[in-house]
């Protein structure tokens, strides 16, 4: 933790406003590693934004056919996730909106749902750690982002452990656990390589511990 903080320190010095990118497959620890990184730097001064926020809902998931696997690229609204990155990296220049928060969504695991207007960005928050798992994507809106951040981390982790907290993950908000493993193995795991792919594109690989 200490390396990853140092790390954080340099960009900094670097930049007044720290856009940090914490990307890598489900399961990886991307929330547990923004928590834990908010936790050190304090709410006064850093603020966590999901990505996981700019799901779909379940009807509009149901009504494109896509609630079968939920979680992949286009069960997303890229452009709305974009374009709250594209204010957050304006929120400190010039103009009459420069000082105004930015409201952005969370994802509840328990509804299943993202709920509007959960995360505020303020102009006072020197760090924004964006966590997610499609933000070294090339297509569409997902190519933008990058260029938005002022660096990107992914996470690396085994995937026999990473599958088991997905299983388990799956479990304890209510999926029984037949269901839980073939969601993990299946979709899940689909997304995964996918997400895999993208990790060329980091400034930096952080192997996470086994635990």
């Amino acid at each position: 933790m200490e390396g990853l903080l140092a790390a954080i320190q340099s960009l900094m010095e670097r930049d007044e406003r720290v856009l940090l990118g914490i990307t890598g497959e489900p399961g990886a620890g991307k929330s547990t590693l923004a928590a834990s990184l908010l936790d050190h730097l304090g709410s006064d001064n850093a603020v966590v934004l999901p990505m996981d926020g700019y799901h779909l809902a379940g009807a509009e998931l149901e009504r494109l056919g896509r609630a079968h696997r939920k979680g992949a690229i286009d069960t997303f609204d890229a452009h709305g996730f974009v374009h709250t990155l594209e204010r957050i990296a304006r929120q400190r220049g010039p103009g009459d909106d420069a000082l105004e928060a930015v409201y952005a969504p969370a994802f509840d695991r328990d509804l299943e749902e993202p709920i509007a207007g959960a995360v505020a960005v303020s102009a006072d928050h020197s760090v924004v750690i964006v966590e997610g798992n499609y933000l070294l994507a090339e297509q569409g809106p997902w190519g933008r982002i990058p260029a938005l951040l002022s660096s990107t981390w992914f996470l690396s982790v085994g995937a026999e452990l990473r599958q088991r907290r997905l299983i388990a993950r799956h479990e304890r908000h209510g999926v029984p656990p037949a269901a839980a493993q073939s969601h993990a193995l299946g979709s899940d795991q689909v997304n995964a390589e996918f997400i895999a792919s993208t990790a060329t594109r980091a400034d930096l690989i952080v192997e996470m511990p086994a635990g």
